[in-house]
C-alpha cells in the first residue's frame, strides 16, 4: 500500500487560503504529472478551479510540459 501524496493537498490549501501566488510557484516546480492531476481533481471537487483561471492555466501548462517525452527533471 502506497503512502498518499500530500503535495496536492498542501497546494490546494494554499489556494483555499487565498495565496494563489505561492500556489503558482509550487505548480511550476511540481514533482510529477500525477501530482498535478491530483491537484486538479481536488480543486474541481472544491469548485476552486473556476474561481482561479490562472491556476487552471498553470496546471494545464505544466501537465503538458511534464508529459512531453523530451523534458525530464533531473533528480
Amino acid at each position: 500500500m502506497s503512502r498518499p501524496n500530500v503535495w496536492a493537498t498542501k497546494v490546494a490549501a494554499l489556494i483555499q487560503g487565498g495565496n494563489s501566488a505561492a500556489a503558482l510557484d509550487q505548480i511550476k516546480v511540481a514533482p510529477t504529472v500525477k501530482d498535478l492531476q491530483q491537484l486538479r481533481a481536488l480543486l474541481i471537487s472544491a469548485k476552486l478551479l473556476a474561481r482561479h483561471p490562472n491556476v487552471d492555466a498553470a496546471t494545464q501548462d505544466m501537465i503538458t510540459a511534464l508529459s512531453s517525452p523530451r523534458l525530464h527533471r533531473s533528480p
